[in-house]
């Protein structure tokens, strides 16, 4: 058992989250009962989350995606109200981290996609100003073709990559970023890879592969964001002793 508010600070200082300009709030999003035995992670936190949450008799839920991004609505009305009221009536805290879970170097989205993609780590990029990098850079272990790249992927993640096929015949310089990062795109271009692999694809993105000879692979926002609230998770388990369960709730996209 933890007390909530020594999780929060240690997952704060752990991920550094003072470092970051995020879209949302990072750390404790709702707060919920003082102490925790049992915590639910997962992607996002959804309505279908917070139900499994509510089942499990969790005391916390830890996400990758949560509430109060910038931009939106701020009103408390619709499934909005729906999630926040589950979880106030349940007592359960909300935890979340974006940027500062796609950036650590061990347990976050992007050191975990490598691991599981077997790719060798040689540098990172496209911090802006002082904030840490979110991208990663790397070789393969061995040099593939686009339709072996594809297929490996395929076998990590258990999901079909869309591939704009428009490389080199021999894959091995490889850039990645997990989720919606085809913004980073350009700047990987730059620094020589022969491939991009990302969550999620654009319209203009196709053009510019094709015509900078660039192979992109986009292979799941969902599913490429699985694994670092994962290892979060499971680091948290083993250091203070409590039960935690991941939930994987399915999207497609």
């Amino acid at each position: 058992m933890i007390q909530r508010d020594t999780l929060h600070a240690y997952c704060n200082e752990l991920l550094q989250t003072h470092r970051f300009r995020d879209y949302c709030p990072n750390g404790l999003q709702i707060e919920g009962r003082e102490e925790i035995s049992s915590l639910v992670t997962g992607v996002t936190a959804c309505q279908a989350l917070i139900d499994a949450a509510i089942d499990l008799n969790a005391d916390a839920i830890l996400v990758h995606h949560g509430y109060f991004w910038k931009g939106e609505d701020a009103s408390l009305t619709g499934i909005k109200r729906k999630r926040i009221k589950a979880l106030l009536d349940a007592d359960i805290n909300l935890f979340a981290y974006h940027l500062p879970l796609d950036a650590h170097a061990e347990l976050g989205n992007n050191a975990q996609l490598g691991q599981r993609l077997g790719l060798n780590t040689l540098e990172t990029f496209g911090g802006e100003g002082r904030q840490p990098d979110i991208v990663w850079l790397g070789e393969t272990n061995q040099a593939m073709s686009a339709s072996a790249l594809q297929a490996h992927i395929e076998q990590a993640l258990t999901r079909t990559p869309e591939i704009v096929d428009a490389g080199p015949e021999t894959i091995k310089r490889v850039a990645w970023c997990t989720g919606a990062a085809q913004s980073y795109f350009e700047e990987a271009i730059q620094r020589g890879v022969d491939a991009f692999i990302s969550g999620e694809i654009s319209e203009q993105t196709v053009h510019l592969a094709r015509e900078y000879g660039v192979h992109y692979v986009a292979a799941g926002h969902h599913a490429t964001e699985r694994y670092g609230v994962q290892a979060l998770g499971a680091h948290i388990g083993e250091k203070f002793t409590i039960e935690v369960k991941n939930v994987d709730i399915d999207n497609p996209v």
